[in-house]
């Protein structure tokens, strides 16, 4: 069967794809700094046109990275929010899902270069603070929804808990990679699953 031929437009978005994909391969590997455009086109099979055809800068396919990354996220937690689950299958799940969120290791290296980046760059890390506020926000809003329907008080402001719980998912990932043995998965999921219970649903968390 002959293949489908791609619409210009369907073709343009597999470009961008593949050039994010690459991006997010080469700059976990290398570091920002050290990744050129020519290293991301070249690595996703493109020239150097091909990537000015869809981004302006190496800054700008880095936010649409990191964008992309936290759109996944958003995803994951509007179908858990959908699912019908009674209120402790949907505890026990979200549980699992905080207490695994931070296995995706080059997620975690993109935000931390990210970071190291803001600090050194004052423009890039107005586009960070606003990425960094946006998902708070986000994740806000899904910690009211999920209480909401869970019928559990919030313990604090959400926005707060939001930012609380992405610094502790980050700080845990750093020690899980940095010193495995101190840290091992069995201890990290096991801590990070705790304090979200104990966060959230307190007495009233579900009993295995």
């Amino acid at each position: 069967m002959p293949r489908k031929r791609l619409t210009r437009e369907e073709s343009r978005e597999q470009t961008r794809l593949r050039l994010l994909d690459a991006a997010a391969v080469v700059i976990a590997k290398k570091g920002l700094p050290a990744t050129s455009v020519e290293d991301i086109a070249g690595h996703a099979g493109y020239t150097r046109g091909a990537f000015y055809s869809n981004f302006k800068s190496k800054s700008d396919l880095f936010v649409e990275l990191l964008k992309r990354d936290h759109a996944d996220i958003q995803q994951d937690l509007q179908q858990l929010l959908e699912a019908d689950l009674s209120v402790e299958d949907l505890q026990q799940q979200l549980a699992q899902f905080y207490s695994q969120a931070y296995r995706d290791h080059t997620s975690y290296v993109l935000w931390s270069e990210a970071r190291l980046h803001a600090v050194r760059d004052a423009k890039f890390r107005q586009r960070m603070n606003a990425l960094c506020l946006e998902k708070r926000d986000v994740i806000a809003y899904f910690i009211e929804q999920f209480c909401r329907r869970m019928q559990t008080p919030l313990p604090a402001a959400a926005g707060d808990l939001a930012l609380a719980m992405m610094a502790l998912i980050d700080g845990m990932l750093y020690f899980n990679m940095s010193m495995p043995d101190q840290m091992p998965d069995t201890s990290t999921e096991a801590v990070l699953s705790t304090i979200f219970t104990a966060t959230f649903f307190g007495s009233n968390a579900p009993r295995n």
